[in-house]
């Protein structure tokens, strides 16, 4: 295994055990489906939570939530909505980012409830 997918998935550790500590229960790792993945797929109450956890090792490429761009928006909203479409029923969801910042001891842990979908995406 290289470095990179190391070293995320240690981010995706930390964001799993932040998020359960938070009283959300985790469905589904690196969920798979023909449009790409998503790092955690969890449960809030009735809600459906895709998490997007990005991590960073300095503060060197600026804050790790900023790499949630419009593109990385559109390609979560196609992973989740071959999801959602395999459950028996609907439900409620929304997108949350986990941003780790590593540079700090222990690892800074940010959760970011319900990110701002803009309208065009969807």
């Amino acid at each position: 295994m290289d470095e990179r997918k190391i070293f995320g998935n240690r981010g995706e550790d930390l964001a799993a055990e932040a998020l359960t500590a938070k009283g959300l229960r985790v469905i589904q790792r690196q969920y798979k489906n023909q449009f790409g993945e998503i790092d955690l797929i969890c449960q809030d109450g009735d809600e459906i939570v895709f998490v997007e956890v990005k991590s960073r090792e300095s503060d060197s490429y600026g804050y790790p939530e900023d790499a949630v761009t419009p593109n990385k928006i559109r390609h979560i909203l196609m992973v989740s909505e071959g999801y959602l479409a395999s459950l028996p029923q609907e439900r409620p969801w929304r997108i949350d980012v986990v941003a780790i910042e590593f540079a700090y001891e222990p690892p800074r842990i940010t959760h970011i409830e319900g990110i701002d979908i803009p309208e065009r995406y969807w």
